[in-house]
């Protein structure tokens, strides 16, 4: 009985403790650039702007407490970008996420996918997938992206993302965030 609950513990531990996301996938491939930030880091950046007496920074770093991680996944290829597309349609199917909102313009599709955290100004989850850019006048160091794949865990505070993005004028997209419900 001893070696079955053994086996089973060990069987099982991946589940447990591990969070290996469906995106990470994506993480070594050549033909997507990946921007992977853990804990630590953000742990480290929060002390560093702690520091500091600008308020902005405060906000950031109050917000930025409650992070687990943050992964990002650029490509400009068009068979990672369908294959992008698949993964996140699989992972909407199989996860609790819920459309908090979308944006299209021209061939540009924005859309923004939250789990529900502790209360309605919280989620445990937010992911932002945009496709449909290679068209667009949006060139970085002479690339011309396609898709964009952001995904945020931890406890986040969506009043605080919205009012950073207003204080850090990011797309006006990104302040409906602090609305939600």
């Amino acid at each position: 009985m001893k070696k079955i609950t053994l086996i089973l513990a060990v069987a099982l531990l991946p589940l447990a403790g591990f969070s290996q996301s469906i995106f990470d996938k994506y993480e070594d491939m050549d033909k997507v650039g990946a921007v992977i930030v853990n804990k630590g880091m953000i742990d480290l950046l929060t002390t560093i702007g702690s520091l500091d007496n600008d308020e902005d920074a405060k906000d950031f770093v109050e917000m930025a407490q409650g992070i687990k991680g943050i992964k990002v996944f650029i490509t400009e290829d068009k068979g990672i970008a369908d294959d992008m597309s698949k993964t996140v349609k699989k992972y909407l199917k199989s996860s609790s996420l819920e459309e908090l909102m979308r944006v299209k313009d021209k061939d540009v599709n924005v859309k923004f996918y939250i789990k529900n955290g502790k209360n309605k100004d919280h989620v445990t989850e937010l992911l932002m997938f945009v496709s449909g850019m290679k068209n667009m006048d949006v060139d970085v160091h002479g690339r011309k992206f396609e898709t964009v794949l952001v995904s945020m865990t931890g406890d986040i505070d969506l009043n605080k993302i919205g009012a950073l993005t207003k204080k850090m004028n990011l797309p006006h997209e990104l302040n409906g965030a602090e609305k939600h419900n």
